[in-house]
């Protein structure tokens, strides 16, 4: 069976690098209706650049076997009351694929990863250079979508060169379920990436309370996510409330 938008509540926890895991979605369960784990890089080249960012005291996910450790960790939410994702990076498609076999299993969502903008990353052809690549990223989700996985997109705004709602519509065409957009400082590029598809749009950057809750679903979001501080209780209960009152729901609690 594969997993069905929207969730509930319209509260997402953002993937962070090295530290989303399991646990970190089951303490957030609370609060937010999905959690994207990851970022985990899945190719040789990915992984490679991932290790490079380690060695300058980032945190990664670095495990023996990446498809291994997607399962394990989804397993360990099969009790969780949260809709899992993962959050992935690759500079091939297969790894991408397998990926979304996995998901799909799990009932979890594959978020496919056009957002990091290290260069380590970028330079094997991860993260933001995908974004700018509209037709390899299409036939990533096209190819990940084909295996019955609910599959997504994590992108970045202000990126120059890429005209995000003419992406967005790329990304449905290829059979994306929904787009996870950090607005950076653009945040009414919301409301262009729902006025030129039907994807469920979560939107990202500066997730903290009413104001920026508000701000985004006056822009038409279906949910908000929230990044840095998703393992703050007071922040989440903060957004968890404010979304209720915005999109009308009761908060859980």
């Amino acid at each position: 069976m594969t997993a069905t938008l929207p969730f509930t509540p319209p509260l997402a926890l953002a993937s962070l690098s090295g530290e989303a895991d399991a646990d970190w979605a089951r303490a957030g369960a609370e609060y937010a209706g999905a959690a994207f784990l990851g970022g985990i890089a899945l190719d040789a080249d990915s992984r490679a650049a991932a290790r490079e960012l380690v060695d300058r005291d980032r945190t990664e996910f670095l495990p023996d076997d990446p498809l291994a450790f997607i399962d394990r960790e989804l397993e360990a939410l099969a009790e969780t009351p949260i809709q899992p994702a993962f959050n992935v990076r690759s500079a091939t498609v297969d790894p991408v694929v397998d990926a979304a076999r996995v998901c799909r299993d799990r009932e979890a969502y594959l978020e496919i990863n056009a957002h990091c903008r290290q260069d380590e990353l970028c330079a094997v052809g991860c993260g933001e250079t995908l974004l700018r690549d509209g037709e390899r990223l299409a036939r990533y989700v096209d190819r990940a979508a084909a295996t019955g996985a609910t599959v997504g997109v994590k992108v970045r705004a202000e990126v120059p060169g890429v005209d995000l709602p003419d992406l967005a519509r790329g990304l449905e065409s290829a059979g994306a379920d929904f787009v996870h957009v950090d607005a950076m400082d653009s945040e009414s590029v919301i409301a262009d990436v729902v006025d030129a598809t039907d994807l469920f749009v979560i939107a990202n950057n500066g997730v903290r309370g009413g104001e920026t809750v508000r701000e985004y679903v006056d822009y038409g979001a279906d949910a908000v996510s929230v990044g840095r501080p998703s393992d703050n209780p007071v922040v989440l209960e903060r957004v968890r409330d404010a979304v209720a009152r915005q999109l009308g729901l009761e908060a859980s609690g």
